[in-house]
């Protein structure tokens, strides 16, 4: 395992970094405010500010690491610790399949976020996709401490429970080129996926702090 860990760390980590870093700067929209879930040690987030000067971002998790490349707050993995429309953007790298329902997070992040949800994650479609996945979560992972509930969505019921909670996929992106060609033909593919989505709400009143101005 200690080679496994050695290889991951050396050559599919840093790829891994370097392509999602590009991609999600890419969906933020201007001067956004970001709320990255599960941000780990916040890497990804610090990456994604050198390209995006302009957005600023802080994170959560249930496990706050010693060291951290942003802001890191503590949470009980079930309720963001924010207001209602707090964030325009709120962030799942990789986080909700280490959840027991998904949909608990994802409800939150509807709660909390003006503008859009990112999400990148996993689907089980393919030959042996279960199996695949568990591994990368193993040797990735576990070393961590990170529960592994290895609760793997196939990509019909990421549609139909994203439908059911009323969050509107606007973007949806498999085959993320993440892994060099060796390991991506493996544990990339359609294994892969990151959505942009829009969370609906009811129109803000008016006088609520958050309501676009009308006449400047």
């Amino acid at each position: 395992m200690n080679l496994l860990h050695k290889v991951h760390g050396g050559f599919v980590y840093p790829r891994r970094i370097f392509q999602l870093t590009r991609r999600i700067a890419q969906l933020l929209p201007p001067q956004a405010r970001v709320l990255d879930v599960g941000c780990g040690d916040g890497l990804l987030s610090s990456e994604i500010t050198k390209l995006r000067p302009d957005v600023q971002l802080e994170g959560i998790d249930v496990l706050v690491r010693s060291k951290t490349f942003i802001p890191v707050m503590r949470f009980d993995g079930a309720r963001i610790p924010h207001a209602d429309a707090s964030f325009d953007v709120v962030m799942f790298v990789d986080v909700l399949h280490h959840t027991i329902d998904p949909a608990v997070l994802l409800r939150e992040a509807k709660r909390v976020a003006r503008r859009a949800i990112v999400v990148k994650d996993h689907t089980r479609n393919g030959l042996l996709a279960g199996a695949r996945l568990r591994f990368m979560d193993r040797v990735g992972n576990a070393r961590h401490g990170i529960g592994l509930p290895c609760n793997y969505w196939p990509r019909e019921k990421w549609h139909a429970e994203l439908k059911t909670l009323g969050i509107h996929i606007e973007s949806w992106a498999e085959g993320l080129d993440l892994y060099p060609w060796w390991a991506d033909w493996i544990f990339g593919s359609a294994l892969q996926f990151i959505a942009s989505l829009t969370p609906s709400r009811p129109a803000l009143r008016e006088d609520h702090p958050l309501s676009p101005r009308l006449g400047g």
